[in-house]
């Protein structure tokens, strides 16, 4: 059995609906071959992968197009939420290799998109992606407070950011909520998902402060109202 057809199964086994598998499955299976030559994923055999990609479901009720993504690695959330969707998806990913695999993915499994090789700092001040899109996915990337100030930007007002968090540090939820407020945003709700995983569900209210989101590497270093 290969890759592919193992996702498949899995995928069956988990009850995602019938008609997403195959593109699920297809993409799994070129994360995971390409993923031998650059580093995409820490999952490395679909049986690691598979949660992945059915955790990444989780987002759709809340996905509107078009979708941003920042900090897009390999592609998750927001190639399955393409898939699952229909949503066009801008993907922000500072490494060129990443963004030519998440190109070449789009084309492959004929889905709406782009991937864009920057900081999300900078495309934070880009004309072209400032307030532009509906809603936006950011995984794995560092503090709740910096997640906000990263995406919110990037919102058009009455946007909706849906933030994938497992634990919360002590006091990150209220530095979150704060930090919401200052960058024109108000935290809507934390919805659990099982286990200590939960998404952060944050709605663009008023058009962002110019200033932000502040220059490289500071959203990380020094997070708002923490």
């Amino acid at each position: 059995m290969n890759e592919e057809e193992e996702l498949r199964g899995l995928l069956v086994a988990a009850g995602v609906l019938d008609p997403l598998i195959p593109r699920l499955a297809e993409y799994g299976a070129r994360l995971l071959s390409a993923n031998r030559k650059v580093n995409l994923t820490g999952a490395k055999s679909p049986a690691e992968l598979a949660p992945h990609l059915v955790d990444s479901l989780t987002v759709a009720p809340w996905v509107d197009g078009p979708l941003v993504d920042v900090g897009s690695g390999g592609g998750l959330p927001a190639i399955p939420l393409a898939i699952a969707t229909g949503a066009h998806v801008t993907l922000i990913e500072s490494t060129a290799k990443k963004v030519r695999f998440l190109e070449e993915t789009l084309a492959a499994l004929g889905l709406a998109g782009r991937g864009i090789a920057e900081r999300a700092e900078t495309a934070g001040h880009d004309p072209e992606l400032r307030g532009a899109f509906a809603s936006g996915t950011a995984r794995a990337v560092s503090r709740a407070a910096t997640v906000v100030e990263l995406v919110m930007p990037l919102l058009a007002v009455g946007g909706v950011g849906a933030f994938q968090r497992g634990g919360y540090a002590p006091g990150e939820k209220a530095s979150a909520e704060d930090a919401a407020l200052v960058l024109g945003a108000q935290v809507e709700e934390h919805v659990a998902i099982d286990g200590n995983r939960s998404l952060l569900i944050v709605r663009k209210t008023a058009v962002t402060n110019g200033r932000f989101p502040r220059r490289t590497g500071i959203p990380e270093k020094r997070p708002l109202c923490t």
